[in-house]
C-alpha cells in the first residue's frame, strides 16, 4: 500500500466533524483507505452492495443506536438514499449525549447523487473530502512517466506489466458502461457512451464543442450535455471552467473538458506504452490533464480552479484562487526548454496573479522571465502541499 495524503485529511475531518463523505471514482482506494481507519478506531464496516449489509439497516435506528461511540462506516451509501434522514436523527441524539465528531464515514462513487441526497438532511453535520487517484508525491517522482501512463488508479499502477496494466483499464472501463452507469438509472447505449468517452479522450483539454459532439454521435446537443453530466458526476471527466471576472476582456466562455485519470485517456485510445504515448497527438494534452489534475489534487482545501483564455491570445492552462485570496497563475508544457510566451505574462497581468509558475520536463526549479519560476510537477506539488 502507498500511504495517501486523503487518509490524513479523512481523519483530521472526522475529529472535527460527526459525518464525513468521502467520495471517488471507483477502484480509487476508497474501501482500502476506510478498512485501514478502521484498524485504528473502534468501527464498523457496511457495504450496502451486500444484500446483507443492507439487510442489517432494515432496522437501521435500532443497529445505529448499539453502534453509539464507535465508527460506523457506509460504502456505496448512494443505494439506500432514505438513510440520510435517519442519520441526521442519529448525529442530533448523539450530540445531546456529548458524542460530537466521528460518528459516520460514509463512501461513495457518484458525487452529485451524494452531494443532493445528503445536502438537506445532513447539512451543518458533514464535511466532503475527495479522493483522487494515486499522486506523484505518494508514489515518488522517480515512477512519474509510470503514473502518468498507467494513471493513478491503484491496481493500474501496480500491474505487473504495462499489458497487464492497459488490460486493466480496459476491464474498468467495460465495467463501468455495462453495469455502473446502467445502475444509477440513464439508459444510454454502451457503444454510444464508450465513443462519446473516447472522443473525449480524442480532444483532451480541449474547448467543449457539443454541436461537434452532437454531430460525430449523431444526437442532440442537449443529450451530450446529459451524457457529459454523468461522467462529470461519476468524477472521471472534469469540466475546467473559464476565468470570468475581467470586464472588457473578449473571453472564451466554453469550459475545457478532461479525461480526468490520464490511464484512462491512453485506455480509450489504445495507448498501451510510452513510445506509442509520445508518438501520439494527444501527448501535450494528456500531459496537461495529468498535470491539472494533481495540482488541483495537491491544492488547499477551498480552492477554485479555473482557466483562461482571451480571443487576441492571452492564456493560462490555470488558475487556481486559493482560500486566502491569491491567484495562482499556471502554464504546462511538455518540454526541457522553459520559455513563455507573450500571452502567458499579458493573461497573469489581467487576472493579477500573485504567482507565476511554469511547470516543464526539466529536473530543476529555476527562473522563467518576469518573475516567473519554471519547475518539475513534484515541485509544484511540494509547494501546494505546504500551503
Amino acid at each position: 500500500m502507498y500511504p495517501r495524503q486523503t487518509t490524513q485529511t479523512v481523519l483530521r475531518a472526522l475529529d472535527e466533524q460527526a459525518a464525513v463523505v468521502l467520495l471517488g471514482p471507483r477502484q480509487v482506494g476508497k474501501t482500502t483507505l476506510a478498512l485501514a481507519i478502521a484498524e485504528e478506531r473502534a468501527a464498523n464496516y457496511l457495504d450496502l452492495e451486500r444484500e446483507a449489509d443492507r439487510a442489517v439497516l432494515g432496522e437501521a435506528d435500532l443497529y445505529l443506536d448499539e453502534q453509539a461511540g464507535k465508527l460506523v462506516i457506509l460504502d456505496e451509501v448512494q443505494q439506500m438514499p432514505g438513510l440520510f434522514a435517519t442519520l441526521r436523527g442519529q448525529i442530533d441524539a448523539r450530540r445531546r449525549k456529548g458524542l460530537r465528531t466521528g460518528q459516520f464515514l460514509l463512501l461513495g462513487s457518484a458525487s452529485n447523487v451524494l452531494l443532493n441526497q445528503s445536502a438537506e438532511s445532513l447539512a451543518g453535520r458533514v464535511r466532503y473530502v475527495e479522493m483522487p487517484p494515486l499522486q506523484v508525491d505518494e508514489v515518488g517522482a522517480d515512477r512519474l512517466n509510470d503514473l502518468w501512463l498507467r494513471g493513478g488508479f491503484p491496481d493500474s499502477f501496480q500491474a505487473a506489466s504495462d499489458r497487464a496494466s492497459l488490460t486493466w483499464r480496459e476491464d474498468f472501463l467495460r465495467t463501468y458502461l455495462e453495469r455502473d452507469i446502467p445502475a444509477l438509472g440513464p439508459r444510454i447505449p454502451v457503444a454510444t457512451l464508450r465513443r462519446f468517452w473516447t472522443m473525449l479522450a480524442h480532444t483532451q483539454g480541449g474547448l467543449l464543442n457539443a454541436a461537434a459532439l452532437a454531430e460525430g454521435l449523431g444526437v442532440s446537443g442537449q443529450t451530450v450535455g446529459r451524457y457529459l453530466d454523468l461522467l462529470v458526476d461519476l468524477m472521471l471527466v472534469r469540466r475546467l471552467m473559464p476565468w470570468h471576472e475581467n470586464v472588457g476582456k473578449r473571453l472564451v466562455k466554453s469550459p475545457k473538458v478532461y479525461v480526468r485519470d490520464s490511464g484512462l485517456v491512453h485506455a480509450l485510445l489504445g495507448l498501451g506504452t510510452l513510445e506509442a504515448l509520445l508518438g501520439h497527438p494527444v501527448v501535450g494534452g494528456s500531459w496537461e490533464g495529468f498535470c491539472v489534475e494533481a495540482l488541483i489534487a495537491a491544492a488547499p482545501a477551498g480552492t477554485e480552479p479555473y482557466f483562461y483564455r482571451t480571443s487576441a491570445g492571452a492564456e493560462l492552462d490555470l488558475i487556481l484562487r486559493m482560500p486566502n485570496g491569491e491567484v495562482w497563475a499556471i502554464e504546462i508544457k511538455r518540454t526541457t526548454a522553459p520559455k513563455l510566451s507573450r500571452g502567458f505574462h499579458n493573461a497573469s497581468e489581467d487576472i493579477k496573479a500573485s504567482r507565476k509558475i511554469l511547470i516543464y520536463a526539466g529536473t530543476r526549479e529555476v527562473p522563467a522571465g518576469e518573475e516567473t519560476r519554471a519547475m518539475p510537477l513534484a515541485t509544484a506539488i511540494a509547494l501546494l502541499r505546504g500551503l
